[in-house]
């Protein structure tokens, strides 16, 4: 039985991810369009007071998958300012983000599943080891943003729905 790769549950489920958070960047703009509403009132949306808005979400899940690969690597993720204010800004940062995370190897995650990850946010601090930093932080982060973004698009009307989440089964890795 072969085991999968830190690259393998990573790199392409983000990219994968990524992709449909630009599909539903490009459904934004359209329902934007065809309904004569000001793009920046779904840029600012959000789903309660307390939450991000769709701009925050996109920064968050372009950070949680490039960051990961940053602190499971020697790579340097590069750094995004969370300025966007468009839904082309959005477009260019998660395109941005893609093309980072296309250059990632599958050694460059090598023996990533024993490093030591230290997160700390406020009065959250913990030290996993990168196996676990993956599967019990990033990931369920990532899909989270992911999956706030879709609700905040549906809540505003954008035709958006189960199997645009799940996405093109072509675009799954092999």
């Amino acid at each position: 039985m072969q085991s999968l790769s830190m690259y393998q549950i990573s790199v392409p489920v983000f990219v994968r991810g990524l992709g449909i958070l630009a599909a539903y960047l490009e459904k934004a703009e359209a329902h934007a369009k065809a309904n004569n509403i000001d793009p920046a009132e779904l840029v600012n949306a959000r789903l309660a007071p307390d939450m991000l808005t769709l701009a925050g979400q996109v920064q968050r899940a372009s950070d949680t998958s490039k960051n990961a690969i940053g602190r499971l690597s020697s790579l340097e993720a590069p750094r995004m300012e969370d300025n966007e204010v468009t839904l082309a800004d959005l477009q260019a940062r998660v395109a941005k983000t893609i093309a980072f995370l296309e250059t990632v190897k599958p050694e460059d995650l090598a023996g990533s599943e024993t490093r030591e990850v230290t997160l700390s946010f406020s009065k959250f601090k913990t030290t996993l080891k990168g196996d676990a930093y993956l599967l019990t932080f990033t990931l369920p982060n990532f899909f989270f943003h992911l999956t706030t973004v879709h609700d905040i698009l549906r809540n505003k009307g954008v035709a958006v729905g189960k199997i645009d989440y799940l996405g093109h089964f072509d675009m799954v890795p092999v």
